[in-house]
């Protein structure tokens, strides 16, 4: 059975029990409980690799002491063990400078975790189910993303989890262009569930020649997160990646006062899509210069990257159309993003990338840190032949972004391409909202066609008096 029809299983099963209310919980118990036979899996790999290792986990209550054995616990033994030990004893560890920094991550999933389920005969169905997923191998590890896709379908009908998925497409071609290097920090400051932090560890891994390059690289993938389940998902994502302590950090980013930011704190990169239309609290305001302050999210993060970035640092985030056009806050966080920043590029979205989150347009901004920018390459990213708009059932692909990565490091204006001095942006009050110039508009097109034909009738017209002017004048001369 592949590991998608054994997870559409499990939700099966968990849709019969009477505690588990809707997508959202049976998401929160499924991923609990893949964290847990994950963590077990690389526990046992830590093993083999170090002699001296201490288990995180204590005794008996490691997945393959209570979960591997399908006979095993059941019914109302089972949901006692589940609700008065484990996770007792997981939220409650005891820890201090000197315990292992994975023992933090184990007791931060547990303490934003809960178990839904009533029914320990339920449970064990599903239990069973999950031990037929070996996450041991490689090649069941990898197949984690058939997991994490199906997770994510699922969150889209989750109705109160109000997550925003970025498609792996567009992180991907992000990541792409930005080209991290070894040594260089990342960091996405609304890391939902890895989706960028994971391609860009991806990338890196290519660069790892030998050991001391790979522990450079489980320290230069950064992530922080406000939501329990996209933390615990990014968190399950990197560990599944060969990250053993993934560096995420379940906060709000926009909490930190930007006036605090030291050099230690910034980056070398940051690649992120964030929150879109959200509306922050007073509260969070004051962590941000006052002519910077402003309740809409995005703006927000958008400041923060400004802050957080090095000198020559490279960023690439998506935001929509309402930052490109807007005023006020908008337009003074322009002046210094230009000012301070080469934002070199904007690659337009069609609508229906974010399908079915959002409609709204939306734009890819890659820009980096030291320079003003002198002028913006803007590329209008066509939808396929015959499409109207990407959907849920066509969602974009990763070889469409083929014309932008041809175009990248030789650039010259095309149909999708062109280029705006800062001089003209300034004219315009820093409005980037910036129409493709090299576009035939479709009503253009068709008034064109139309004149074309009303000339054509004029001409033939014309054409018939002068056919008749003849005949008359040979009729006269005698001429048939």
């Amino acid at each position: 059975m592949s590991i998608s029809a054994i997870i559409k299983s499990v939700q099966d099963i968990m849709r019969q029990d009477a505690g588990v209310d809707g997508d959202a919980q049976r998401i929160s118990q499924l991923v609990w409980m893949i964290f847990l036979k994950v963590f077990d899996a690389k526990e046992e790999e830590w093993e083999l690799i170090n002699e001296n290792y201490k288990p995180i986990i204590p005794e008996g209550l490691r997945w393959r002491d209570w979960a591997l054995d399908d006979e095993g616990m059941t019914g109302d033994e089972l949901l006692d063990f589940i609700n008065n030990r484990l996770f007792k004893e997981l939220k409650e560890m005891e820890l201090d400078e000197n315990s292992d920094p994975k023992s933090f991550i184990v007791k931060a999933v547990f303490e934003d975790s809960y178990n839904y389920m009533k029914s320990g005969t339920l449970m064990r169905q599903v239990i069973n189910k999950l031990n037929e997923i070996d996450f041991t191998t490689q090649k069941d590890r990898h197949l984690f993303n058939d997991i994490y896709e199906n997770i994510l379908k699922d969150l889209q009908s989750a109705g109160n989890s109000g997550e925003f998925y970025t498609p792996r497409p567009v992180t991907q071609f992000m990541v792409d262009m930005i080209n991290p290097q070894l040594g260089e920090k990342v960091l996405d400051f609304a890391c939902g569930t890895g989706g960028f932090l994971v391609c860009a560890l991806e990338h890196l891994k290519k660069q790892v020649k030998n050991v001391e390059d790979e522990k450079i690289l489980q320290n230069t993938i950064l992530g922080i997160e406000k939501k329990p389940l996209p933390y615990l998902l990014s968190t399950t994502n990197l560990i599944l990646h060969d990250i053993d302590v993934p560096n995420i950090r379940h906060d709000n980013s926009l909490t930190r006062n930007v006036r605090d930011i030291k050099p230690i704190d910034k980056v070398d990169i940051i690649v992120t899509n964030p929150p879109f239309g959200g509306i922050e609290e007073d509260g969070i305001l004051i962590n941000f210069p006052q002519q910077f302050q402003t309740k809409e999210t995005a703006d927000l993060f958008m400041v923060l990257l400004m802050y957080l970035l090095k000198d020559n640092g490279r960023a690439a985030i998506v935001l929509p159309d309402g930052f490109l056009f807007g005023e006020g806050v908008k337009t003074t966080i322009k002046e210094k993003l230009l000012d301070e920043f080469n934002l070199h590029t904007i690659v337009r979205l069609p609508k229906g990338v974010f399908s079915p989150y959002t409609d709204i347009n939306t734009n890819l901004l890659f820009l980096e840190k030291g320079k003003a920018t002198k002028e913006i390459w803007y590329f209008e990213h066509p939808l396929p032949e015959g499409y109207k708009n990407y959907t849920k059932t066509k969602p974009i692909r990763y070889e469409e972004f083929n014309l932008e990565k041809e175009w990248w490091n030789n650039r010259e204006e095309n149909e999708y391409a062109w280029k705006v001095s800062i001089e003209e942006i300034k004219n315009r009050n820093y409005n980037l909202d910036i129409k493709n110039p090299n576009k035939i508009n479709e009503n253009d097109e068709l008034k064109s066609s139309k004149e074309i034909i009303k000339n054509l009738e004029i001409n033939f017209k014309k054409l018939n008096l002068i056919i008749n002017e003849i005949k008359d004048s040979l009729s006269q001369k005698g001429v048939n």
